[in-house]
């Protein structure tokens, strides 16, 4: 089901300028058309043709191979300005910028670099299948290369990725790996029935004698207790600012939502003595409230994404102890944005008063969606994590969760 046939634009501008103004075009049309996509809850081929056509997949890339060059502040940004559209599609460009960013801190530098720039002339999309609490894939020999099989009950963008990182058992040891999703062997399955984040295609895939080779391990298969490079570690409190900054774009879709309905449909309560419900001064402390929560828990993930970045640029000379700082900073960020967004996401009604509960709507959607991907992993760890660092100095214990 891999998009790598499809047609799309090649060599248009990837300024920071262009960039960002496509995300909040494809924002705006995902707005208008999210309660549909919601209902109808398919893999989102189209709406990732379209990333593509805008360059948004290649805005990480270095500039030299076509990319837009921009950093992971940044990046993160456009992450969240596509979430306010839908939630699903946010989370997946920031899956594929965490995939696809992977290679440069994993592979040799030739490996990556050949990689790079086959995903930046393709425009590939990237996904995992790496979930450690499901561990379901093997790795045998077979002639001059190997064979995958097994499940991963979850896949994040399982029909839609064109490329993916994925790890299985080898004999005693574990092998990470990057292979494209067109080799034969490899099954979407629909069976994702969630009833958040409907459009994440995050479904169950299967490995049929899935041919793998030498050139597509990421490195040389290891001990599961053997630490990796600390680079290469980076993985994880990224993808955890990805999830605060689709997190925090799903309650600013929320609340955009809200006062526009506001402003269009909500009559003013029969002792608020005002005209209009935009008048109302309940409502207008309650928008305030909202719009002060959001804003700062977008100005902590912006600090915190620029932390990660600065121990990102220093390649592979960065330390576990400020890969550690680093993650504290982001896990500090993921708890607030959770409450935040769990906060906005189910008291917009609050605003919008008990017509807007209608099902044509589908308002319910922000806080299904954020209900959903929060229970991803125990928020209450991430605190416990920031505790220990701040009270003891104890650094987050590195896995795929920490």
């Amino acid at each position: 089901m891999s998009q790598s046939n499809v047609v799309f634009a090649a060599n248009r501008s990837t300024t920071r300028e262009d960039l960002f103004t496509r995300a909040e075009e494809i924002s705006a049309d995902l707005s208008a058309r999210a309660g549909e996509l919601d209902r109808d809850g398919r893999p989102p081929i189209g709406e990732i043709v379209k990333l593509k056509n805008a360059g948004l997949l290649n805005a990480l890339h270095d500039v030299k191979t076509g990319g837009g060059g921009l950093d992971w502040v940044d990046g993160l940004r456009l992450v969240r300005i596509l979430a306010r559209g839908e939630s699903s599609v946010g989370q997946l460009l920031g899956y594929h910028y965490v995939n696809s960013q992977y290679i440069n801190w994993a592979f040799d530098e030739a490996r990556a670099q050949a990689l790079s720039s086959e995903t930046v002339a393709k425009s590939l999309y990237w996904g995992a299948a790496v979930n450690p609490r499901d561990p379901g894939l093997v790795l045998t020999r077979r002639g001059n290369g190997y064979v995958l099989n097994g499940r991963k009950s979850f896949s994040t963008a399982a029909h839609v990725s064109d490329y993916i990182n994925a790890n299985a058992a080898l004999d005693d040891k574990i092998a990470g790996f990057a292979v494209p999703t067109n080799r034969p062997g490899y099954k979407a399955n629909d069976d994702w029935d969630n009833f958040g984040q409907r459009l994440s295609d995050s479904g169950s895939v299967e490995f049929h004698d899935f041919p793998v080779y030498e050139d597509d391990f990421v490195a040389a298969p290891a001990p599961a207790d053997e630490a990796p490079p600390v680079l290469s570690t980076f993985n994880t409190p990224l993808i955890q600012l990805v999830f605060v900054n689709f997190y925090l774009g799903t309650a600013e879709g929320a609340l955009n939502a809200a006062v526009d309905y506001v402003r269009t449909t909500t009559r003013p309560w029969v002792t608020s003595n005002a005209a209009r419900a935009a008048d109302d001064p309940y409502i207008l402390e309650r928008v305030g409230e909202f719009t002060a929560a959001v804003k700062a828990s977008a100005a902590l993930a912006d600090v915190a994404a620029a932390v990660v970045q600065k121990g990102l640029s220093k390649g592979r000379a960065v330390t576990a102890r400020e890969r550690g700082e680093a993650a504290a900073e982001a896990y500090a960020a993921k708890v607030h944005a959770t409450h935040v967004s769990l906060d906005v996401t189910s008291r917009v009604f609050e605003l919008m008063g008990a017509r807007a509960t209608a099902e044509k709507y589908r308002f319910d959607r922000f806080w299904r969606n954020v209900r959903t991907h929060t229970l991803h992993d125990p928020v209450f760890y991430k605190a416990k994590e920031v505790g220990d660092f701040v009270l003891n100095g104890r650094i987050p214990d590195v896995s795929l969760y920490s």
